[in-house]
């Protein structure tokens, strides 16, 4: 019998992987979460051997792309609006939805000397510029714009707010200078960005960021993206999550057994 590359590969597959050949799973992923979906992605694909495609945006941007067609398996947005909405409007499968996260919003500078009062500063107004993402496609925006309103300043500082596509070019407006402070999420400020100043922003302040995940029709008959969902609601995963500065609800709802 002649054994070419193809049937070995066939053989690895299978192998690794038990008993199915490996597949491969398209994500629409929340900007906000992208060191942390791409260290759940590694481990995902040495654990099953399944592969990974990630587009990272805005959930309110993903959100459109997917009502418009776009092929994707699984949505993991920064809120529980769209999944829901994906649910009631036969986008996504009911029962698969469930909270993989919760976000934690944070007032930074990369100055160290920018404010000592971060209520205080937010009144002055002493500043050019003050970056949120875009409260209408990016939940975390969203959540800044409650702060505001809840400090009573949002009509005052409107005009002195650069909004960010997504809380990842939020967080680059902040980095890079072209806003003095902004409003981004906790999960960025890690490793060398852990220095400046910062206010993590009261949970009261604003609506809980809770985070949501759903299984698309397009990916109901994908073993793959079936195989994401789990791993995602295992204890190795929200291990994993955890040390990228979210919380984790305390009764995950595992993703119900798809027919």
């Amino acid at each position: 019998m002649k054994v070419t590359i193809r049937s070995l590969l066939a053989v690895s597959l299978l192998m690794s992987n038990g008993t199915a050949l490996a597949g491969e799973v398209r994500l629409a992923i929340a900007a906000n979460f992208h060191d942390a979906a791409e260290s759940l992605a590694a481990r995902f694909e040495d654990k099953t051997g399944h592969n990974t495609r990630i587009s990272y945006g805005s959930t309110g941007k993903l959100y459109a792309q997917i009502r418009h067609g776009a092929p994707f398996d699984v949505f993991l947005a920064a809120d529980q609006e769209r999944p829901r909405l994906m649910e009631k409007n036969s986008l996504g499968v009911p029962g698969t939805r469930f909270t993989y996260a919760e976000g934690k919003l944070v007032l930074w500078s990369p100055d160290t000397q920018a404010f000592e009062d971060p209520e205080t500063f937010l009144k002055a107004g002493d500043f050019r510029r003050l970056a949120i993402a875009n409260p209408r496609t990016a939940p975390y925006g969203l959540a800044a714009r409650q702060t505001l309103e809840h400090l009573g300043l949002w009509a005052s500082l409107e005009k002195q707010l650069v909004r960010g596509e997504s809380i990842a070019q939020t967080f680059q407006f902040v980095a890079t200078g072209n806003a003095h402070a902004g409003f981004v999420a906790q999960a960025q400020l890690r490793d060398d960005h852990e220095s400046g100043a910062r206010w993590d922003v009261p949970d009261r302040f604003h609506d809980p960021i809770s985070q949501q995940a759903i299984l698309l029709v397009r990916g109901l008959d994908n073993d793959a993206a079936g195989a994401w969902l789990d791993f995602l609601a295992s204890s190795e995963a929200r291990d994993i999550i955890r040390q990228y500065g979210y919380d984790i609800p305390q009764a995950t709802e595992q993703p119900m057994e798809r027919q």
